[in-house]
């Protein structure tokens, strides 16, 4: 019996103590990378800002206008369904847009800038996060990190760039 109370006192005090550092981190975080592409700002502003089927982490990407705005839903292959509102496309410099749905433990916006740069162009992605949930908090901050999501999501784009510019068909680029 003792070695279960110990066991049970180990991991509520872990638990409490995810729960305080997560609590005492802030809510609010800005995270980015840069990368160069060999492509145009032009073709890669299509790739941002068209049909995702180049992304391998998606089974479904669907675009649809609600009262005006620009919506997109993701489904992750996971089946994890995220809605955004494109809040800003200027083509071919700068893509934005926002989490939509608003009973998710986090939220915010990406930024998508894109610049000539030797030949090709640089795309920086900038993430103004908020984290809800100490928990979440926690787990993204110490555990999975801030700019994770950015770096696999730029080495996707650099793959279907590098699939474009080799003329092989999205359907077969992922």
């Amino acid at each position: 019996m003792k070695p279960f109370l110990l066991a049970l006192a180990i991991l509520v005090v872990l638990i409490v103590a995810i729960v305080v550092i997560g609590a005492l981190l802030p809510k609010h975080h800005v995270a980015q990378r840069t990368a160069a592409f060999n492509a145009t700002s032009e073709q890669v502003f299509r790739l941002i800002s068209g049909p995702q089927d180049w992304r391998t982490d998606l089974s479904e990407y669907k675009f649809y206008d609600d009262a005006g705005r620009h919506m997109i839903s993701e489904t992750d292959k996971r089946g994890q369904r995220i809605t955004y509102e494109v809040v800003e496309s200027q083509s071919p410099t700068s893509f934005r847009r926002a989490i939509a749905d608003k009973n998710l433990p986090f939220g915010g916006t990406w930024t998508w800038s894109i610049e000539p740069h030797h030949g090709g162009c640089a795309v920086k992605i900038q993430e103004d996060g908020d984290v809800y949930n100490p928990v979440f908090r926690f787990v993204s901050r110490l555990l999975i990190g801030h700019t994770r999501t950015i770096d696999n999501y730029l080495a996707m784009l650099a793959n279907a760039v590098k699939q474009r510019n080799a003329g092989v068909p999205s359907s077969m680029a992922r």
